[in-house]
């Protein structure tokens, strides 16, 4: 009883942390976003288990659109899983960003964005960025920007759009516990899962 408590209440604590610590670094309408060079598209799949699409996948894409065609961001960085051979979400934002109309030559990949605390610091640590905007739903831009601001990234957030509360019902259960396994990996400086050479964005790809 009392370990359940405790637990409870370390999960609120971190959750308010979050929140408070994000609070001023959100945006929710693009013409208020800061330029910055690049966005982090933070990657989920494209399809939920039943097959349909999903959503929080197509709100980020036309998110990151939306701050590209502003001329909020000069490139995007797609970060993902690409943990199976069948499947690799940097490829498939990188399609649909494409079909949009973004050049390939303004897209980079990080295929070993298997969370969102690998996201953050490969950001740095890889691709030499320490200045961006993270694009996905307010929640998980609130726990993306908390990690960046921990590692050493100025990180702010445009906010895409979210999806109804009975849709993200389960999402959000499981974000209330990533925040507070997210403080526990902070105050633990875990790394990322993969390093990698370094890559310079802006840089010709060819």
């Amino acid at each position: 009883m009392f370990l359940g408590t405790l637990g409870v209440a370390a999960a609120l604590a971190a959750d308010w942390w979050v929140v408070q610590k994000a609070q001023d670094r959100l945006y929710d309408q693009v013409e208020q976003v800061p330029a910055r060079k690049v966005g982090l598209v933070l990657g989920t799949s494209k399809y939920v288990t039943t097959g349909r699409e999903n959503l929080y996948y197509r709100y980020r894409i036309e998110a990151a659109i939306k701050l590209y065609k502003a001329g909020k961001v000069q490139y995007l960085l797609l970060s993902g899983d690409n943990g199976q051979v069948s499947y690799n979400e940097p490829n498939t934002m990188k399609a649909d960003l494409m079909k949009a109309g973004i050049p390939e030559e303004k897209i980079y990949l990080d295929y070993a964005g298997f969370r969102t605390l690998d996201s953050m610091v490969r950001c740095r640590e890889v691709f030499q960025e320490d200045e961006i905007i993270t694009i996905s739903q307010k929640f998980h831009n609130e726990r993306a920007v908390c990690i960046g601001l921990k590692k050493g990234v100025d990180a702010i957030g445009y906010n895409a759009h979210d999806v109804s509360n009975a849709y993200g019902f389960k999402t959000r259960v499981r974000e209330k516990l990533a925040r507070a396994k997210m403080v526990v990996d902070l105050w633990l400086n875990v790394q990322p899962k993969f390093g990698g050479p370094k890559i310079t964005i802006g840089q010709d790809l060819s």
